[in-house]
């Protein structure tokens, strides 16, 4: 069993930054952040492979970047211009070996106030 540790979020005004960090205790092959913005599903927000490849929701894009998991298992979602949209509890995610265990986070809140 692999844990996850979440870090960051917090209360931030639009247009502000944030930095999650997520810390797994095991090997794992792709990492990521999903989110739950109130009254909504779980959605993708970036994830990355341990080939660093990169995927990103739409509303993610030019905003957020994703890094990490190549030579530990950590990872990083550097989040910018931050909007109230992006108001959700955040969910660090992995895979492990074949993509077949996969892990969740406790998760994280982030506020971002107009």
């Amino acid at each position: 069993q692999v844990h996850l540790v979440e870090s960051g979020g917090g209360f931030v005004q639009a247009g502000g930054s944030l930095r999650l960090s997520c810390a797994a205790s095991g090997r794992v092959y792709r990492m990521g952040w999903y989110r739950r913005a109130p009254g909504k599903q779980r959605e993708l927000v970036a994830d990355i492979t341990s080939g660093a490849i990169t995927t990103y929701a739409d509303s993610a894009k030019g905003r957020f970047t994703i890094s990490g998991l190549n030579t530990e298992n950590t990872v990083t979602l550097q989040m910018t211009s931050l909007k109230p949209e992006d108001t959700a509890v955040y969910y660090c995610h992995a895979y492990g070996l074949g993509y077949v265990a996969r892990y969740w986070g406790q998760g994280t809140q982030v506020t971002v106030s107009s």
